[in-house]
């Protein structure tokens, strides 16, 4: 059966997309396999992507790898050039409020519109709840007027912060850094009020049918790919160190957040 390879995650402009299609080849290559690259395009699930049977190298969240949401084998995960990220496999969602609007605080957003994506979304749902949990008190058990969820992508929420159509909203922060690079235009009316903490990075998944002894030659070529000679273009281009080897444990911190704000009757962001 011929395996496939997405980036639909950090695919956020025709030449990003490009990119990683071809990094995934290169890393393919020196895992002596291939891949057949699919393009899938918002705003389709990734659920239903992630669910595929045929998955070779394919990026997934990190809360729904945690979750099962599929059934899948976690390879490795991309170590952004952000200071932040302190040269590790780590992620972390901004909140962005329009550029012109007044709040300083996150406080100061409080009574107005917040949005978030899915669910399932660590970067669109679960960051921003989990984040905002500890202003919650018993006088006060919702923070905002409104909640609009299922915006889907954060590409919708970036609209519809810019439109007004929300306050503030979360944004996957290295999905951001692509976009500022990529898409400059679509960021200058917004900026960062606040970032949450870090997690680990979403990851490259396959599948269990995928032989074992590929798996390892995939785990090892992602390894060593910042040592390649093709890999130098790809620190420009995607904003990247190289790749951390992860397994679905890594992804358990995402889990306790969730517990977390369940166990205090806090559902969704509101």
């Amino acid at each position: 059966m011929p395996f496939v390879s997405n980036a639909r995650m950090y695919a956020v402009s025709p030449e990003a997309e490009a990119a990683w299609k071809d990094l995934i080849a290169h890393v393919a290559e020196d895992a002596g396999t291939a891949f057949d690259y699919v393009a899938y395009p918002a705003p389709q699930p990734l659920e239903d992507l992630w669910c595929r049977n045929d998955l070779g190298c394919v990026q997934m969240c990190g809360y729904p790898i945690a979750l099962d949401l599929a059934d899948v084998v976690p390879l490795a995960s991309p170590i952004s050039d952000a200071s932040w990220a302190g040269g590790k496999a780590l992620s972390r969602t901004d909140l962005i409020v329009r550029d012109d609007a007044t709040y300083r605080t996150l406080s100061d957003t409080f009574g107005g519109t917040v949005g978030w994506t899915v669910a399932h979304s660590q970067s669109g749902f679960n960051a921003l709840r989990y984040h905002l949990l500890p202003y919650r008190s018993e006088d006060r058990p919702r923070l905002y007027r409104r909640s609009v969820g299922h915006l889907v992508t954060a590409r919708q929420i970036l609209d519809s912060v810019a439109d007004g159509s929300i306050d503030i909203g979360p944004l996957d922060a290295y999905w951001h850094m692509l976009v500022r690079k990529y898409l400059p235009g679509l960021t200058e009316k917004v900026r960062i009020l606040e970032s949450t903490e870090t997690v680990p990075m979403p990851a490259f998944v396959t599948v269990p049918a995928m032989p074992q002894h590929t798996v390892d030659r995939l785990r090892e070529a992602f390894a060593a790919a910042h040592t390649r000679p093709w890999f130098a273009p790809f620190r420009a281009s995607l904003l990247i160190e190289g790749f951390e080897l992860v397994t679905r444990g890594a992804f358990l911190r995402t889990l306790e957040w969730a517990r977390t704000a369940e166990a205090a009757g806090y559902l969704e962001p509101a």
